[in-house]
């Protein structure tokens, strides 16, 4: 995501049950063949408007989008029969015909186009807005002065051909357009949608492979069933799923454990060493796409000397976090990439990633110290990060002699509101998970310009251009590694750790796999047992 949306969704983590979800009582019936997957309250159910982990989870089921993506993060056509380009900059779609709406409505090229240019339109105020600007004439429909009228409210670069068949043109040679086409903005929408956008929020009719049981009970729960007319790949082994809302993670996992609830996504951190011991073959690890990293406020010239950022790197030791705070779960960063996304190279960062307090020291005397209240900014979403944040102004004092450490802890609903507006003092915490995947997601959009930290280098801006327009994976990925090497000299912001997934299953479902991506749980392929 571009440095705004995504990351407040994916930092939350369940937090305690809400009245309605408890009253709702237990998980899946294994003999209706439905199951019941433990899930945070998810903020929107349009696909456009939305870049919550929590409402993907649900989307990515209820729609086919043109291009999917394997269990090892490459797309595929789902939605499309191709998706071609001879330039990186003109593409050509062609899609399945015959496809159908849950309404029976047919699925068009108008399906995705009115879709696309209904969340792109700047005046609808859409979460996922920005995800469309490389298609050309996104600025006509985004005015940079907020007050003026948009010259447009259709993407220009937006040709709807015949019914099945789409011509893209981006403002620029965009090599990873594919993988963007992944990302659930991208979905189609039925010409229904758009009579009551705020009634087909509570109940989106989509083209995937799961369609709406009922409407959305808000905090309570989502319930979808198997859409018997799916003409897709994605053919459900189950009858339907109920994602149950929680708002504790703690609570979800202890109705894991009683069986009222099927599959829980995330386990909290200190529950893993019971649940690895009580869930046995039921407890899931997997990857994560999820690094945290701590950013610096550059517009503060206390922070502006790069020396100064990779001494507060090499302070911290990531090591001993992880044992102390993730039961030494999950992966000390080495890279801006977690090794999940395709361009990840082991110690990419070498030694400014490593934990080396003499050095540091060095490095922050040779930058001139720091004076003043270092204040340091986290969310309340999770216990975690105050208990690592605790070890971080620790390691803060004791190795840099920074002794005017403060916390600045601040609700989780205010919290990236505040870092859009750049309204932090201090370096602050936040994360990122893949949007899709590819290196371009994390470098472009967390490093690129409009980024957080207020950070700005050419060469870093240059190498991103030319890794977009390169002829072929391999040489966009040699490119993206350049840049990844400049910002990893220059540490706007340091990356901390890739999270561990840690999940579990009831013993009435199997075949449970979770990808790192968008995707999340593999729905279709759950089997209830009966």
């Amino acid at each position: 995501m571009t440095g705004l949306g995504r990351t407040a969704a994916l930092a939350a983590v369940l937090l305690a049950v809400t009245t309605g979800a408890a009253a709702c009582g237990g998980g899946g019936k294994s003999s209706d063949g439905t199951f019941t997957m433990g899930h945070s309250e998810p903020d929107h159910l349009t696909p456009g408007n939305t870049t919550s982990s929590y409402s993907f989870d649900v989307i990515t089921n209820l729609f086919d989008n043109i291009e999917g993506l394997t269990k090892d993060g490459k797309p595929y056509p789902l939605a499309a029969q191709s998706v071609d380009t001879t330039d990186q900059k003109t593409w050509t779609i062609k899609l399945q015909p015959g496809r159908k709406f849950h309404n029976g409505e047919p699925v068009t090229a108008s399906s995705f186009a009115d879709a696309w240019n209904w969340a792109a339109f700047g005046p609808n105020g859409t979460q996922a807005n920005e995800y469309f600007q490389h298609v050309q004439g996104y600025a006509d429909l985004n005015p940079a002065d907020t007050n003026a009228k948009p010259k447009a409210d259709k993407l220009s670069g937006v040709q709807v051909v015949d019914d099945t068949t789409l011509k893209i043109t981006l403002d620029g040679a965009f090599s990873q357009f594919p993988f963007l086409l992944t990302y659930p903005a991208y979905a189609p929408m039925p010409k229904a949608a758009f009579k009551d956008m705020k009634a087909y929020d509570d109940h989106p009719i989509g083209n995937g492979p799961y369609e709406m049981d009922g409407n959305w009970q808000h905090n309570v729960q989502v319930k979808a069933k198997a859409f018997p007319d799916y003409q897709g790949p994605r053919k459900p082994h189950n009858k339907g799923i109920t994602w149950k809302s929680y708002a504790s993670a703690d609570t979800a996992y202890t109705d894991l454990r009683a069986g009222r609830i099927d599959v829980l996504q995330t386990i909290p951190a200190a529950k893993v060493p019971e649940a690895k011991r009580l869930l046995g073959d039921r407890f899931i690890a997997h990857k994560k796409s999820t690094i945290d990293y701590l950013g610096f406020p550059l517009w503060d010239s206390r922070y502006a000397n790069p020396k100064f950022r990779q001494a507060i790197s090499m302070a911290i030791d990531r090591q001993g976090i992880n044992k102390a705070v993730y039961n030494g779960d999950y992966i000390v960063a080495d890279s801006i990439l977690p090794p999940a996304i395709q361009g990840h190279r082991d110690n990419a960062c070498g030694e400014l990633c490593t934990y080396n307090p003499a050095k540091a020291k060095q490095l922050f005397q040779e930058a001139g110290g720091f004076k003043g209240s270092m204040e340091l900014y986290f969310s309340n979403a999770q216990p975690t990060y105050y208990q690592w944040m605790q070890i971080v102004a620790n390691s803060l004092k004791q190795n840099l002699g920074i002794t005017d450490v403060q916390f600045r802890q601040i609700p989780a609903s205010d919290y990236f509101s505040l870092l859009r507006k750049h309204q932090e003092k201090g370096p602050y915490r936040q994360n990122w998970e893949a949007d899709y995947p590819s290196p371009q997601n994390y470098l472009e959009n967390m490093y690129g310009p409009g980024n957080r930290m207020n950070w700005n280098n050419k060469q870093f801006n240059d190498l991103i251009v030319k890794a977009n327009g390169a002829p072929n994976q391999d040489e966009a990925i040699k490119d993206y590694n350049q840049a990844e090497d400049v910002a990893l000299q220059e540490m706007p912001q340091i990356p901390l750790w890739t999270w561990a997934g840690q999940a579990g299953r009831s013993s009435k479902v199997d075949n449970v796999t979770i990808t790192p991506y968008a995707l999340g749980l593999l729905v279709d392929e759950v089997t209830v047992k009966k």
